[in-house]
This record gives C-alpha cells, sequence and structure tokens, in this order.
C-alpha cells in the first residue's frame, strides 16, 4: 500500500511539474523568437522598420536585449557577410573579436573587411538611449539603476516619468530614489501651480545638480531689455536664495578638486625629485641627465605595450621593476663611467651630465624617431569618479598619486632596514670617516646613483600615463625637479615629499587667476625669496652636506 500510495504522489507531482513548465517554455520560445524576429528588422530592414524594432527591444522580454542594444549604440553591431547574420564585433589589431548575438559566446577573430556596421540615424541613437535606460532600470546593480535614472532624465517623457514613478515606489537604494526625486523636481520647476514650484525650489537648493542651477539660473537672470526672465518676485527671491546656497557648496567642492590636482601634481613632482634628492644629498652631484633617466622609464612603458598589446594593465605593471633596472643601469653606467672621475668638480660634473642627457635623448631619436609616442592607459585607469555633478575625480591621477606614496615608503624602509641604507646615510654624514671605517664609499656611490636613477625611471613610467611620451619629455621636470629638491632641504626626503605636494597644490591655486606659465612663474619667485631667508631649505640635512 505504501508503495502505491508513493507511486501515486510521485505521478502527481510529475504531472504538476509538467503542466506548470508548459507556460514557461511557450514563454521563452516566443520571446525567443520575437527577439530573433527583431534581429532580422535591425539586419535588413529600413530606418523606419529598424525604429519599430528598437522600440520592440524592451518589451522583448530576452536577456541579451540589454547588450544587443548597448552595442548597437556604441557601434559594435556588425552584420557578418560570409553567414548572414548580426555578431558583436570589439576591435583589435587584426580587425574584430565577434561574439554571437544570442547567446554571447566568442566566434573568433575576422578581419575588418569580413562586416558591415549596422548604422543608425540620430533619432534612432535617442531611442536606444531611452530603451537602454529602461532596461537598466530593472537591474539588480544600484550603480546600473543609478546610471539609467540618469540618462533617462535628459530625454523625460511621460512614457520615462512614468517608469521613473513606479520604479520610485520599489526603489530601495537611497541614491537611485534620490536621482528619482530629482528628475521629478526638475519637472515640477515648470509647473503651472506656483505651490508646486515654491515646493520644488525649495527641495532643489539641497541637491547637488548642474541641471538644477541652471534652472535656478534661468530664473533669476534678465532679457535683453533688462527684463526678468521670471515674472513671479517671489520665485525669484526663493529662486536667487536657492543659488546661493548651491554655489557655496560649488566653492568648496572646486577647493576639493583644486587640492586633489595640486596633490597629484605635487605626486609627480616628488617622483620626479626623490631620485635627485639621494644623489644630490648624498653625492653633491647635479645631475642634468635625470630629466632623460625618466625619459627611459616612459618609453620603456610604451617597449612593454608594445609586447603586451591585448595586456595593457599587466604590461603597465610589470613596466615599474623593468624601468627601474633599465634606469638603474644607465645610471650606474654614467657613475662608473664619467661622474666618479669628477667629484669635487661641480661645474664639470653638471656640464657632463648635461652632455649626456643630449646623448640619451639623440640615442632615443633614432631608436624612436623624434615624434611622439602615446601610452594606452588601462581600463582600471580610464575615466573618473563621479561623486556628484560639482565633484569628480580622475582615476589616473589618483593612482599616480597612491603611487608615489608607496614608492616614498618603500624608499625610506630601504633607507632605514638594509644595509645599503645603512652605508648611504653614513656617506652621506661624514663621508671621510666612513671610509675609515671600511665602507667601501665608491660602491656605495655607485649603487646610490642607480637607486636614484631607477626611481627616476619609475616616476617615468607615472608620466607616461598623463603625457605623450617623446624625446624632451624629461626638460620639462628637471627645472621643477631642482626646486622642489632645494626647497624641502638638500638629500631629505620629508623635506622633498612636503615640497613637492605644497609647489603642486600652490601651483593649481594660482593657475586660474595668474595662467600656467605665471603661477610657475610666481612659485619660483617664492623660493628665490624663501631660499634668501632659509638657504637650507624646509627641512636642513644634517652631515656632509650641511658641513659642506
Amino acid at each position: 500500500m505504501k508503495a502505491k500510495f508513493f507511486k501515486r504522489c510521485s505521478w502527481l507531482v510529475a504531472m504538476i511539474l509538467l503542466i506548470f513548465s508548459i507556460p514557461t517554455i511557450g514563454q521563452d520560445e516566443l520571446s525567443t523568437d520575437t527577439f530573433s524576429n527583431i534581429l532580422s528588422t535591425l539586419k535588413q530592414g529600413s530606418m523606419q522598420e529598424r525604429e519599430q524594432a528598437i522600440d520592440q527591444l524592451a518589451g522583448s522580454g530576452h536577456a541579451r536585449a540589454l547588450a544587443v542594444s548597448q552595442a548597437l549604440l556604441d557601434g559594435k553591431l556588425f552584420l557578418l557577410k560570409a553567414d548572414d547574420k548580426l555578431v558583436i564585433g570589439l576591435e583589435n589589431n587584426q580587425g574584430y573579436d565577434i561574439s554571437d548575438v544570442l547567446t554571447g559566446e566568442k566566434s573568433g577573430t575576422v578581419e575588418r573587411e569580413a562586416v558591415t556596421k549596422i548604422n543608425l540615424t540620430n533619432k534612432l541613437r535617442g531611442s536606444l538611449r531611452k530603451i537602454i535606460g529602461q532596461l537598466e532600470l530593472s537591474a539588480d546593480d544600484p550603480t546600473v539603476r543609478l546610471a539609467a535614472v540618469k540618462a533617462m532624465a535628459k530625454e523625460a517623457d511621460d512614457n520615462t516619468l512614468a517608469l521613473l514613478k513606479t520604479r520610485a515606489e520599489i526603489e530601495t537604494d537611497v541614491d537611485v530614489k534620490k536621482a528619482i526625486a530629482l528628475v521629478f523636481l526638475l519637472q515640477d520647476m515648470n509647473s503651472t501651480d506656483k505651490a508646486v514650484r515654491i515646493k520644488a525650489i525649495d527641495a532643489l537648493k539641497d541637491h547637488n545638480s548642474l541641471d538644477a542651477v541652471n534652472q535656478l539660473k534661468g530664473m533669476v537672470e534678465k532679457d535683453a531689455d533688462g527684463q526678468p526672465l521670471e515674472a513671479d518676485a517671489d520665485i525669484r527671491n526663493l529662486a536667487g536664495a536657492a543659488l546661493a546656497k548651491i554655489s557655496t557648496r560649488l566653492q568648496i567642492y572646486s577647493s576639493i578638486e583644486t587640492v586633489f590636482f595640486g596633490l597629484s601634481l605635487g605626486a609627480v613632482l616628488v617622483l620626479a625629485a626623490i631620485g635627485l634628492a639621494i644623489t644630490f644629498g648624498v653625492m653633491g652631484i647635479i645631475n642634468m641627465a635625470h630629466g632623460e633617466l625618466m625619459m627611459l622609464g616612459a618609453y620603456t612603458t610604451y617597449v612593454m605595450q608594445q609586447l603586451l598589446p591585448n595586456h595593457l594593465g599587466v604590461a603597465l605593471i610589470l613596466s615599474i621593476p623593468v624601468a627601474f633596472l633599465v634606469a638603474a643601469l644607465v645610471g650606474v653606467a654614467i657613475e662608473r663611467g664619467i661622474i666618479r672621475f669628477l667629484y669635487g668638480r661641480p661645474l664639470e660634473t653638471l656640464l657632463a651630465t648635461f652632455g649626456v642627457s643630449l646623448f640619451l635623448q639623440q640615442t632615443v631619436r633614432s631608436i624612436f624617431s623624434p615624434l611622439n609616442r602615446s601610452v594606452a592607459t588601462p581600463e582600471w585607469m580610464s575615466g573618473s569618479w563621479q561623486i556628484n555633478d560639482f565633484l569628480s575625480l580622475t582615476w589616473n591621477r589618483f593612482y599616480i598619486l597612491v603611487f608615489c606614496l608607496l614608492v616614498f615608503i618603500a624608499l625610506l624602509q630601504i633607507l632605514k632596514h638594509t644595509k645599503l641604507g645603512l652605508e648611504v646615510r653614513a656617506v652621506a654624514q661624514n663621508r671621510n670617516m666612513a671610509k675609515a671605517m671600511g665602507i667601501p664609499t665608491a660602491r656605495v656611490d655607485a649603487m646610490t646613483f642607480g637607486l636614484g636613477s631607477g626611481i627616476a625611471g619609475v616616476a617615468g613610467v607615472a608620466l607616461s600615463q598623463i603625457t605623450n611620451v617623446g624625446p624632451n619629455l624629461g626638460q620639462a621636470y628637471i627645472v621643477d625637479s631642482f626646486m622642489v629638491v632645494v626647497f624641502g632641504g638638500v638629500g631629505n626626503l620629508l623635506g622633498t615629499l612636503v615640497a613637492g605636494f605644497s609647489l603642486g597644490i600652490a601651483n593649481k591655486f594660482l593657475e586660474p587667476f595668474a595662467g600656467a606659465v605665471l603661477a610657475k612663474i610666481l612659485v619660483l619667485v617664492f623660493i628665490i625669496l624663501f631660499i634668501q631667508k632659509r638657504p637650507r631649505g624646509l627641512f636642513p640635512q644634517k652631515g656632509r652636506s650641511a658641513e659642506a
């Protein structure tokens, strides 16, 4: 009896599952068939038929609708001539890496002539943006939903507002809900009801939105005849007060952005000067070829990307140790071949290293040509961190700032906790006593110059991410590097760090008022006056340099 009972129950369960699976299978087949028809229309239909097909994409319910819509908008949807089917293509050096539109599976690489791009009109692009926004509005990732709301807000119509209103009722993310509320507040500012407008203006003063600022400015501005564009005085006064409150926050965010760009410029100056601070402080050498050592590091990054064209991030990371080794070996060769014969003769050392800089520039011109080389930025360093409409921080400068601090900390650890660091500090404080204690000062000089040169090469890797790589790259930073070293205190690493960041921030705050060139001149004048009062800089070095 029990066996019969269990058998009947299993049959009943199987029948229930079959009944519930039939509609699901039918819906999936319907969705796939509808999606295939849409793709067929996109492939060979007229522009009007394509417009209708694009409108049907959002309602197709297919999992690949968003990917196909985005590929079509980005110009990455192609017709594969040989098979007469649509594919998504990503450009590479050989042609395109293609994948199937229905499954997303990669299908290999084809030449550029093997595919034809699916073209769009501006009207179709506008429709696509709306559809992408609708599809992304239901995404699981709140970041994607937030981007969708912002995209839909640019072309808000009745359908868009209806979708946003429905989404607002079920939305759980605070930032997305705030973005949706902002869309409706901007719409309420154009309402015919004065009470609604006043309420919207009062709420908008707490939003960091450029659209809100533009609409508020329109309410307080006057026409060519001097008459206010907004007839209602109450609305004008309220809009002016809201605009003043937003402007205060805008100035604060602008100052934060200026400080960030100043710190990023300072990071570049510190990286450029920190190697010079070591060689100048320990050896007393004025190395005019320091900028060319940075140039070698930048070209090393370029070469590594040519060797690994499909792995830009890996190439950039590998460039750091490789650039250090290349620049360090060149630095040791310069010290052993030229500088060691010129100790105690600073003017001749300056002229000799200047000649080395010209030689390195001409060597690079002969190998890579005089033209600038562009080094690509990896995807994870591209773009910016958009905190709000008023504040945006670029990722490449942020990573350079972090990289500068890591290099500085690593160098401090080397100088404080290694045998080389101990010997370098001993020679810097008293060369004759160190020599008497058995420290091989000639080897320390070579290693010190190699260390400083290697750090210059690492600085070149960072510079390659913010400027073009060319034979004259180093000349733009050599003077600034010496200014940082002298201002911070010759041979003092902490002084170099403080001086670099200080000069970077000062430059960025002066540029809006004085311009880039005059700002540098003002900084130079300040350093000259400062050195008159404190000839040994912010943090004077103790030891041989101070005694000299």
